[in-house]
């Protein structure tokens, strides 16, 4: 006749086995909340969470393609005299509101807009004063334009981003300035002079021709 304790062991075994084995604080599900705040990407070997709404609200502003230029740009009209400058140099051509409009304009049909909106991301990280303002847009600019996982990703060499990198430990607003000048360079040698024999600047010039020359 079994005992006590035999009695008592094959009444829990059974149940116990049916359980399913404990976990550990490190193979514990995380909870589901986290699966709705994804973090940033890392870049240091650390990962933060940022705030989602702020970080729509900054990214809207800056762009997306199905989106029209800035206002500043889109309205002004450029005298035949600013077009023509423009062919002049490429600094001249950026230094145009107008210039940079067009320019960008043309950088769509090529599918490489997002050298532009890198370069004026990194024009206004460098216009922004309020240390906890620059934290955030660099934080926005390294997943927008220099994350590989991204699909707006800008072509840098390794030497530049692992700068980036490093400086990313403590954003400043000089952070992107390497990486802004070797796009600005690229987009210097390589778009630059297509756009100078583009249909789009050559409408500009000729919508500037004297009206006479026409009619004659």
């Amino acid at each position: 006749m079994p005992t006590t304790h035999e009695v008592e062991k094959q009444h829990t075994g059974p149940e116990e086995a049916d359980q399913p084995p404990s976990m550990s604080s490190h193979d514990a599900a995380p909870p589901a909340a986290s699966s709705r705040n994804p973090c940033c990407l890392c870049w240091c070997c650390c990962c933060s969470c940022w705030n989602e709404e702020r970080r729509r609200a900054w990214r809207a502003s800056q762009d997306s393609k199905l989106q029209p230029l800035p206002s500043c740009e889109a309205c002004s009209t450029p005298s035949p005299e600013e077009v023509q400058s423009w062919a002049q140099s490429f600094d001249k051509l950026m230094r145009s509101p107008a210039g940079r409009g067009a320019f960008r304009e043309f950088l769509r049909t090529e599918y490489s807009e997002e050298n532009m909106l890198f370069w004026l991301a990194c024009e206004e990280l460098k216009a922004e004063a309020n240390q906890h303002a620059v934290d955030e847009k660099a934080r926005l600019i390294y997943e927008d334009y220099v994350s590989i996982l991204s699909p707006k990703e800008v072509s840098l060499d390794s030497r530049v981003r692992e700068g980036i990198n490093r400086k990313m430990q403590e954003p400043s607003a000089h952070t992107f300035d390497d990486a802004q000048l070797q796009i600005y360079t690229l987009m210097h040698r390589d778009s630059y002079p297509r756009f100078l024999g583009s249909p789009t600047y050559r409408a500009l010039l000729l919508r500037g021709a004297p009206q006479s020359s026409h009619e004659a």
